[in-house]
């Protein structure tokens, strides 16, 4: 037996979630049967897409029950193994959720190589933010060179990749962040040509702020927050433009929707500016991963692209750090140190 200590879902939010609806337990799990691992959580990823699990409401991918673990993307060491591609010593990613012990059948657990780069960046500009903004910005953004791009959540995990990769197209680039000292992380160390501070703006001073950076209109916007920033951009898109619906933070919990620009409103917009609108879930694109990883790991290898992680300690402090981020209170990618280094 294994004593794992774990992050359950209490209670489903009704709004705004808070502490309350988390709950930390100890429990004993076996020894893996045959085809299975033990695996020691040392990072936690936390991501934003986890607010809309906590709902039971119906989606791309199914709700985390209430008393069941909360999900999230993980790096780990496995401690046993009687799965014949997983070895003990391992350094392996996947789904093991809010825990610091897990068992898993193997399924969607992808081995890492410590030597490429530090471990927690398979959870960031390296996993599945850095794919990601990768196959957004390519893929359902379209980018080419000597565009203008706008990058809402611009020094966040997904948005930190979408703009250096955008400056390695030769884009202009314009992001959007949220304080001064994001704003000028973006621009000094990220290469942004220019950086909104959307907390010194409403929605018609963002858009003539958006207006006076990018005189020529806006090509491409990928999108991660919905809210004031989105009624910003869509007047100021060129005809032919493309926007990368990758996510909406801004409304996840309720707040601000009866406030946002009117349907009409966005509806005309894409129709007069013959707009491409097109989300996309990452987990239909997985099978791309090779090719993202021989793109842009050299990248990171040399320095290109850059990447900022913002760790909290302790699995204990998971919740808080969870909150802290869905209100854009991290500052990079955010992670939780659960266990040492091996």
């Amino acid at each position: 037996m294994t004593e794992a200590t774990r992050i359950v879902l209490a209670s489903r939010p009704d709004g705004q979630p808070t502490t309350d609806n988390f709950r930390q337990e100890t429990v004993d799990l076996p020894s893996p049967s045959e085809g299975e691992l033990l695996v020691r959580v040392i990072w936690l990823s936390l991501d934003p897409y986890m607010r809309g699990r906590m709902d039971d409401a119906k989606s791309y991918a199914k709700p985390v029950e209430v008393d069941e673990t909360m999900e999230g993307g993980a790096v780990a060491e496995v401690m046993e193994s009687r799965h014949p591609d997983f070895k003990k010593g391992q350094i392996v990613t996947g789904q093991f959720g809010w825990c610091s012990h897990a068992i898993s059948d193997g399924e969607g657990v992808r081995v890492i190589d410590p030597d490429t780069a530090p471990i927690s960046t398979a959870l960031g500009v390296l996993g599945m933010p850095g794919i990601t903004g990768w196959v957004g910005l390519n893929d359902i953004g379209r980018a080419r060179d000597g565009e203008t791009i706008v990058v809402s959540a611009a020094t966040g995990a997904v948005g930190g990749v979408v703009g250096q990769l955008a400056k390695a197209k030769n884009m202009r680039v314009i992001g959007v962040a949220g304080g001064p000292e994001k704003c000028d992380f973006a621009v000094k160390e990220l290469g942004y040509d220019v950086c909104l501070d959307h907390h010194a703006h409403d929605a018609k001073s963002l858009s003539e702020a958006i207006k006076k950076a990018a005189p020529d209109g806006v090509d491409v916007y990928f999108e991660s927050v919905g809210g004031k920033t989105l009624e910003a951009v869509l007047s100021r898109m060129n005809v032919g433009g493309r926007i990368a619906v990758c996510g909406m933070i801004a409304w996840y919990s309720g707040e601000g929707v009866k406030d946002a620009q009117p349907l009409p409103a966005v509806w005309r917009n894409i129709l007069t500016r013959r707009l491409l609108v097109e989300g996309f879930i990452i987990f239909d694109h997985f099978h791309k991963f090779p090719d993202f990883i021989e793109n842009v790991a050299p990248m990171v290898g040399d320095g290109r692209v850059k990447f900022k992680e913002d760790v909290a300690e302790g699995l204990e402090n998971a919740p808080r750090a969870f909150l802290d981020m869905l209100d854009g209170g991290n500052f990079g990618k955010q992670l939780v140190r659960v266990g040492d280094d091996p």
